[in-house]
């Protein structure tokens, strides 16, 4: 095994040395560019991007810096990795297509042929492949000294480094904004699905910036640069398909989209069906992640992303969802991915702002899922479509075993957007995802799998929880401006109103969440893996209008020192709870709620297993729950909670 500096030179040999993945070019460059274009070019028309001519990329693991290990047995107790956010250039079109600016994550890595490089980066960033019981320290550098290519809206509740004082309508065309709000860029990185402690939680405001501003709830493990926080994930959960994103306050939106997410595997080799499952498909070959993204280009092949606000005259930028016209697939629009004939592991991730996928595959062949956020599924279930949200991951098995040499499938998409009444898709763009072309070649074999693939699922009935000893009734409501959504909210609530949210450690609850919107949202809590009681559908119009009365006629948002009063959800259900569904049985740190429905989850907050975290969860600035759209996150559908003892 080699270990190498990155040279011009090497980019170019990763593309030779690679012998199933093709490498996007990256180079670091200033950001610069996007910012000044994006008012004189035009958006590409996705109809003329061919489709299919560029082969998927598999992003390489991370090598960490360092390990401490047992000076007696040898045994590794900790990996240190060194991970920076920093500009680059990609080829996210087919070839021949400019090259796309970009913010990722670079470190060191190993690619699939065990080439070390000590310097890497790539959007979607390189994998964290973790072992159960190994904790991980990263310490996470900001170097991205240019401004956000996009439009920053100040008029949100935002990280706002610069102390700007907030703008008065009429406001600043972007470009350029306000300088203020563009320079120095906050970031802070959250792991999605990890049980860690608050300090390193990567919440919204424990941001910091490349010259050193640090937001209210910035925390570092060890001292470190300014411009870095050192995070430890003690990995102490069950093994499960997990990601990382930026989640600064008021602009995860527009970090995210500028390219900073990855995945985070965690793998537990005494897990029998984990090792065999890790053994059989090696990552990389068989055990493929795939992050389905949507983007819009313009015609220098630059991310574009609208600067025209729906209530332009309150929030100047600010959109309440972005639906881009285009597929990107680990950062190739619609790729290609050659298969043998066998069975391949797919960990699929939603990694868009707001876009559903409905998948399937064009010649209608069945699949089977045997996870979710959290982990295995109880049992593994036989598929024909999955419908995933952003922020939600599932952990499929495909076997391509008796397609015929030569046989192009295709993976679809039908889902509406915004999901679930919103515009169809176009069967020519958003409507197709990626494609797989299969091979001569035999490949895996079909797993055996057990009926109970995950022990602490398995009692007779669901959830497996215990019965929740508080319940609490909340709402997701949408706040209506002239000509649509002038903000989201949880509870009626905004972000800084009072903390009402203060589950005991320990403890199980059940959180009544009512839809009162048209969407579905997405809900993610932090630090905990939860699991779904069920939906009823409720009289969506009589509970709003009996709320606001039971409030003493407030219309949400309410004032910051007001503590909604909880209305029980019984006198208006309609029909029967419907249990989830045989793909929701299991560990979620992500739900869909559908409007006019109560979603109730059951939360245990303490290890999935229900014995105590191995750190203090009640210590640290506490943790947040919100929807993943993050459009809705950025402005306002974001609350904080503690947990306290």
């Amino acid at each position: 095994m080699t270990t190498i500096e990155t040279t011009e030179v090497d980019r170019r040999r990763i593309f030779t040395i690679m012998a199933i993945v093709v490498f996007a070019f990256t180079l670091a460059v200033p950001s610069v560019l996007p910012v000044l274009a994006q008012s004189s070019l035009d958006p590409s028309d996705p109809t003329t991007i061919p489709k299919y001519t560029s082969q998927l990329v598999i992003p390489p693991v991370y090598v960490p810096n360092s390990v401490v290990k047992d000076p007696v047995t040898g045994r590794v107790l900790q990996q240190n990795y060194k991970i920076s956010m920093t500009t680059s250039i990609q080829q996210i079109l087919p070839a021949g297509y400019s090259t796309t600016h970009v913010w990722g994550y670079q470190g060191k890595v190993r690619l699939l042929d065990g080439t070390v490089l000590n310097s890497f980066v790539n959007s979607p960033a390189s994998t964290f492949d973790a072992v159960r019981g190994i904790p991980i320290k990263v310490t996470w550098t900001n170097n991205i000294n240019v401004p956000q290519m996009f439009a920053v809206d100040p008029t949100l509740h935002w990280a706002d480094p610069n102390g700007m004082d907030m703008p008065m309508a009429p406001f600043e065309p972007f470009p350029p904004g306000y300088p203020d709000a563009q320079d120095n860029v906050p970031l802070v990185t959250h792991l999605h699905g990890g049980e860690v402690q608050s300090y390193y939680d990567g919440g919204p405001d424990a941001w910091f910036t490349a010259t050193g501003a640090h937001g209210p709830a910035y925390s570092t493990a060890s001292p470190t640069a300014r411009n870095a926080a050192v995070y430890i994930y003690p990995n102490k959960q069950q093994a499960a398909t997990l990601w990382y994103h930026d989640h600064a306050l008021g602009m995860t939106r527009i970090n995210v989209m500028s390219g900073l997410a990855g995945f985070y595997l965690l793998r537990d080799p005494k897990n029998l069906l984990d090792k065999y499952l890790t053994t059989r498909f090696p990552y990389g070959v068989y055990d493929i992640p795939l992050a389905i993204q949507d983007r819009t280009f313009l015609s220098n092949g630059d991310f574009f992303f609208p600067s025209d606000g729906v209530n332009p005259d309150v929030h100047p930028y600010w959109i309440p969802e972005f639906f881009g016209d285009t597929i990107m697939v680990n950062g190739v629009v619609w790729p290609n991915l050659n298969v043998n004939r066998g069975q391949y592991r797919f960990r699929v991730l939603d990694g868009s702002n707001a876009r559903f996928y409905n998948i399937s595959f064009s010649n209608g062949m069945s699949f089977t899922q045997i996870g979710t956020d959290g982990g295995y599924l109880k049992s593994p279930v036989k598929l024909k479509t999955l419908q995933i949200a952003p922020g939600e991951r599932a952990d499929i098995l495909v076997d391509f075993s008796c397609l015929t040499p030569g046989t192009k499938v295709r993976l679809l998409n039908t889902a509406n957007a915004p999901f679930p009444d919103g515009d169809p898709v176009d069967p020519d763009t958003t409507g197709q995802i990626m494609q797989f072309t299969v091979q001569g070649n035999r490949g895996r074999t079909p797993a055996i799998l057990p009926y109970i693939l995950n022990p602490t699922l398995a009692g007779y009935k669901y959830p497996t929880l215990p019965s929740p000893t508080k319940t609490r009734t909340l709402t997701l409501f949408e706040v209506q401006g002239d000509n649509g959504p002038l903000e989201v909210l949880l509870n009626g609530q905004k972000w800084d109103a009072t903390l009402t949210e203060k589950p005991r450690v320990g403890t199980t609850e059940d959180w009544v969440i009512v839809n009162l919107t048209m969407d579905t949202h997405p809900i993610h809590l932090h630090l905990v893996q939860f699991q779904l009681v069920g939906r009823v559908a409720i009289d969506k119009a009589a509970y709003n209008d009996s709320w606001i009365e039971l409030n003493n006629g407030l219309a949400p948002p309410f004032p910051l020192n007001y503590v909604p009063k909880q209305l029980r959800i019984a006198p208006y259900v309609q029909g029967s709870l419907v249990g989830p569904k045989p793909n929701e049985k299991g560990w979620k740190d992500t739900i869909q709620m559908n409007p006019g429905e109560a979603t109730i989850i059951r939360v245990r907050f303490a290890s999935q297993n229900g014995s105590p975290y191995p750190f203090d969860a009640t210590k640290g600035p506490g943790y947040v729950w919100h929807c993943h759209i993050i459009d809705h996150e950025d402005n306002e559908m974001m609350r904080p909670y503690t947990v306290v003892k």
